[in-house]
């Protein structure tokens, strides 16, 4: 029984992720609002019951979507870091950018921003998720400990940064991942300090 209810939720996610990936594939043909439940599951190779099955409008797809990628993004970023790791801006590395990684794994998701009739939320939900990042999961110290309104800081930063990674994908990330950390790092470097990373508290590693 235990099997039989892992083969059913496999084929259900493997279902849902051909369903968003045909609704990805056909913003970028025809912009959001012009997409129709009749044009995902042509593209998808479904038909309209299972759809339903899964979701109610395309519009429960597309929030669905946005969420997930939205907080990958949250995860990735965590990923090198451990609570209360401690990192000095002088060595960061190519390693400390997961989230670069995962916005490159995902480009065909991230590119949607280029888009003006795109997923509902993507425009304002992408650095408003950059915003939350740096929120709830760092504490900066500045260079030479300059006291600063960290509110602000972090608001300046999270959104510095997001322009930055919005400009890669809409150059068609012709940067290598490599240059492009190498030069967010520097840029890093002349107003932050260090860091401590203060996501993942119940990581079981830091118990």
């Amino acid at each position: 029984m235990n099997d039989e209810l892992i083969v059913n939720s496999q084929h259900r996610n493997r279902t849902k992720e051909h369903l968003k990936t045909a609704l990805i594939q056909l913003i970028k043909k025809k912009g959001f609002h012009a997409v129709s439940v009749k044009d995902i599951v042509d593209q998808a190779g479904y038909n309209r019951s299972t759809f339903y099955l899964h979701y109610q409008d395309k519009y429960v797809l597309a929030e669905e979507l946005l969420i997930m990628k939205l907080e990958g993004l949250k995860e990735a970023t965590g990923k090198p870091y451990w609570h209360g790791h401690k990192v000095l801006t002088n060595k960061l590395n190519v390693e400390s950018f997961q989230i670069v990684d995962y916005i490159y794994e995902h480009r065909d998701f991230f590119e949607l921003i280029q888009y003006d009739d795109t997923l509902p939320g993507l425009h304002t939900g992408f650095p408003q998720t950059m915003l939350k990042i740096y929120e709830e999961q760092f504490v900066f110290e500045t260079i030479n400990n300059s006291p600063v309104n960290m509110e602000y800081f972090k608001y300046y930063t999270a959104y510095g940064f997001f322009g930055l990674l919005n400009n890669w994908i809409l150059s068609g990330f012709r940067e290598s991942r490599d240059a492009f950390i190498h030069n967010v790092i520097e840029l890093t470097k002349t107003h932050i300090h260090s860091f401590h990373y203060v996501g993942n508290k119940l990581d079981p590693d830091t118990k």
